[in-house]
């Protein structure tokens, strides 16, 4: 029988198959009930902003210390609000890397507890697995192969998901990650952390045209990312304008880096669909709530005439949901982990 034929067969037998998630990679620690793989029953975030704010950026121990304050009362209230107690649950997902080391040992062991004591199975899940799984849950006529761009604070790849479970990394950051930069040029013109949505908001009220800052290509690497010349090219702008007394408008600033940050994400994009000859292509991951690179690559999309996908923004952030939907997969393709799991804060893809 056909592989793919099989597995369909699998995902229909097994369509009820409750999983109970997990995600505490850095500063959110969440769960979720997911059902069948796309079918979100609960999802339950606990978010560390504002405390992280204080300190414009992520403090590990901090995150760590806040994780083991909060998992209980997260995974209790996922599980309440999808009107179900453990006895319900098949299998219990967890993030294991890549991600805070402390971080993610606070979700491994608090699930490999859950996975001993009731005797329930335990499946470890990679977080940009979760990331590019989060496009199932809102589109039900989404299945490999298709190419998935993801763009988070830690993480800038081009992946092709070849099928559930197996992927080819065809373009990764060769220093910061896009999430990553808009962080720290946050920080630089005074917006503050969590920079990606405050530089989305000044944007709109600057000149995206009005600085013109570089954008890196990889010559041997043409699907590679590297954000950190950019992010150089932007503290030195500043630099300069402050050692000539110069006044500038933190809005163009954050509009002309935004603008660069796009138009290397687009052409990337753009690039893969004309060589790989994809028809479905797909966005994840925290920058991936980015309404400009959005509405950027859904352009080039229509324009190639790929079909394109994109999470809702409660799903492009870390949340336990697309950890649910990707540990489906792996279930039901007989994953499974021992009670050995550690995190693996560098883990590969």
């Amino acid at each position: 029988m056909n592989y793919r034929i099989h597995l369909l067969i699998e995902m229909m037998m097994n369509k009820d198959i409750k999983i109970l998630a997990i995600e505490s990679s850095c500063d959110e620690t969440a769960a979720a009930v997911v059902l069948g793989g796309r079918d979100v029953r609960s999802n339950v975030i606990s978010s560390q902003i504002a405390l992280h704010t204080l300190y414009g950026g992520v403090v590990p121990e901090i995150a760590s210390r806040k994780h083991i304050e909060k998992i209980t009362q997260v995974v209790d209230k996922a599980l309440l609000d999808a009107d179900m107690s453990l006895d319900d649950i098949d299998a219990v997902a967890v993030t294991y890397g890549p991600g805070l080391v402390g971080a993610l040992l606070v979700g491994v062991s608090f699930a490999k507890a859950l996975s001993f004591a009731r005797h329930i199975p335990l499946v470890g899940v990679h977080h940009i697995e979760g990331h590019i799984s989060a496009n199932y849950i809102e589109n039900a006529d989404l299945e490999p192969p298709f190419m998935c761009l993801v763009i988070s604070g830690g993480h800038t790849h081009l992946v092709m998901v070849n099928d559930y479970g197996e992927y080819q990394v065809i373009g990764r950051t060769r220093d910061d990650a896009a999430g990553e930069a808009f962080d720290k040029v946050a920080r630089s013109i005074g917006l503050g952390y969590p920079g990606g949505p405050k530089i989305e908001k000044a944007s709109k009220e600057g000149n995206a045209k009005a600085i013109e800052f570089p954008r890196a290509k990889i010559e041997e690497c043409p699907y590679d990312f590297s954000f950190s010349g950019m992010k150089s090219a932007v503290l030195n702008y500043l630099n300069g304008c402050k050692m000539k007394n110069i006044e500038y408008n933190p809005n163009d600033v954050a509009a002309s880096f935004q603008a660069a940050v796009v138009d290397v994400l687009r052409d990337r994009a753009l690039l893969a669909i004309r060589e790989y000859g994809i028809k479905r292509f797909a966005i994840a991951g925290g920058v991936a709530s980015n309404q400009t690179l959005r509405h950027a690559i859904e352009e080039v999309c229509k324009n190639e005439g790929v079909q394109f996908y994109c999470p809702s923004p409660i799903y492009c952030t870390d949340n336990a949901a697309m950890i649910g939907c990707a540990g489906y997969y792996d279930f039901i393709k007989q994953k499974r982990s021992a009670m050995d799991l550690n995190a693996v804060p560098a883990l590969k893809l």
